[in-house]
C-alpha cells in the first residue's frame, strides 16, 4: 500500500513538472486547439489553447512505471502499452489537425482502422491469457462470451474510447472523471490481489491529479485526441484484465451518457428532424441550459463517485 501511495505522489509531481515545461513549448510550436464553429459560442475563445497536452500524464505515467515498479505483472505492462498505443492514435489524429490548421484530423475510416487494429491485437492477447468467461455485476454469476469473445472485445474498445474521446469537451470533465475511476480500478485491483496493477492505475490517477493543474477552468492545455483516446484504452484494459468490462457501464456511466445523448440526437435528428437536447454531447445541452461549465464537471464529477460506490456494491460477492 506505501508503494502505490509513492507512487500516486511522485506520478502527481512529475506531472506537474512536466507541465511546467511542455505548456511553454506547445505555445511555442503553435499547437494550438482549432475550436468547431458549430460548438458553444462561449468556447470559441478558446481556440489556440494548445492541446496534446495528454503527452504529460503518458509519459509521466510511463517514467513512474519504470522507476517504481521493479518487477511489474504482464497484466500491469499490458495495460501500459495498450496506455502509449491509443495514445499513439490520439497523437496522430491530433498533429494531423495542427498541421491543417482545423478540427479534422484522420479520416474517420482511417481512425477506424487503427483503433481496430489495437484493439484486436489486445482482443487476442486477452483470448488467450485472460480467458473469455466474464463476471457479471450485482449477480454471482459469470458469462462464458466463447467464440463471441475477440468481436465482443473489440466493439467494447471502440465503445469505450470514444466515449471518453465524447467526454472531453469542457475544460477538467474527462481528466476529473477518469482520475475517479482510475482511482476505483486501484482501489479494485489491490483488493483482488493484482498488485501492480493497482499502482498502474494509482500512477495514471496521480498523473492526471497533476494534470488537472493546468486542464482545469480556465484550461491552459487540452488534452486532445491523445489523452482521451489513451485513457479510454487504459480504463478498458484495466476493466478487461479484471474480468469486469461490464463494470465500465456503472463507474463510467457519465461516459456511457455522452455516448448515448450523441447518438439518440443523431437517431432523432435523422428519424424526426426534431433534436432531443439543444446540443450533444449533453455537457453541451447543460451549458445551453445556463449552467457554468465548472458545474457541469463539479456535477458530473459526483455522479461519478456515487457510480463508483455503487460499482463496489455491485461487486461485492466476487471480493
Amino acid at each position: 500500500m506505501t508503494t502505490i501511495i509513492y507512487s500516486v505522489l511522485f506520478a502527481f509531481l512529475i506531472s506537474m513538472l512536466l507541465g511546467l515545461i511542455f505548456i511553454p513549448l506547445l505555445h511555442k510550436l503553435k499547437f494550438g486547439q482549432n475550436i468547431r464553429e458549430e460548438g458553444p459560442k462561449s468556447h470559441q475563445k478558446k481556440t489556440g489553447t494548445p492541446t496534446m497536452g495528454g503527452c504529460i500524464f503518458i509519459l509521466s505515467s510511463i517514467i513512474v512505471m519504470f522507476l517504481i515498479v521493479r518487477n511489474p505483472s504482464d497484466e500491469a505492462m499490458i495495460a501500459l502499452y495498450s496506455f502509449i498505443a491509443f495514445g499513439a492514435i490520439g497523437a496522430l489524429d491530433d498533429g494531423l489537425k495542427i498541421l491543417k490548421k482545423n478540427n479534422l484530423g484522420l479520416r474517420a475510416y482511417q481512425k477506424f482502422i487503427l483503433l481496430i487494429v489495437v484493439s484486436g491485437i489486445l482482443a487476442f492477447y486477452a483470448n488467450s491469457n485472460i480467458g473469455t468467461t466474464i463476471f457479471i455485476p450485482f449477480v454471482q454469476k459469470t458469462w462464458n462470451l466463447g467464440k463471441w469473445y475477440i468481436p465482443c472485445v473489440i466493439f467494447y474498445y471502440a465503445a469505450t474510447t470514444n466515449s471518453v474521446n465524447l467526454t472531453d469537451g469542457l475544460d477538467g470533465l474527462a481528466t476529473s472523471i477518469t482520475l475517479l475511476v482510475m482511482t476505483f480500478f486501484s482501489l479494485l485491483s489491490l483488493s483482488r490481489g493484482n498488485y501492480t496493477l493497482a499502482i498502474f492505475c494509482g500512477i495514471v490517477a496521480g498523473s492526471l491529479l497533476g494534470f488537472l493543474r493546468f486542464n482545469s477552468f480556465p484550461a491552459q492545455v487540452f488534452m486532445g485526441d491523445t489523452g482521451s483516446l489513451a485513457l479510454g484504452g487504459a480504463v478498458a484494459t484495466v476493466a478487461l484484465i479484471l474480468k469486469l468490462p461490464l463494470i465500465i457501464i456503472i463507474v463510467g456511466g457519465i461516459y456511457l451518457c455522452e455516448a448515448l445523448s450523441v447518438i439518440l440526437q443523431v437517431a432523432s435528428f435523422k428519424l424526426t428532424g426534431k433534436r432531443i437536447f439543444k446540443m450533444s454531447p449533453i455537457h453541451h445541452h447543460f451549458e445551453l441550459s445556463g449552467w457554468h461549465e465548472t458545474k457541469v464537471v463539479a456535477v458530473f464529477s459526483i455522479a461519478t463517485v456515487i457510480l463508483c460506490l455503487i460499482g463496489f456494491l455491485s461487486l461485492s460477492v466476487i471480493f
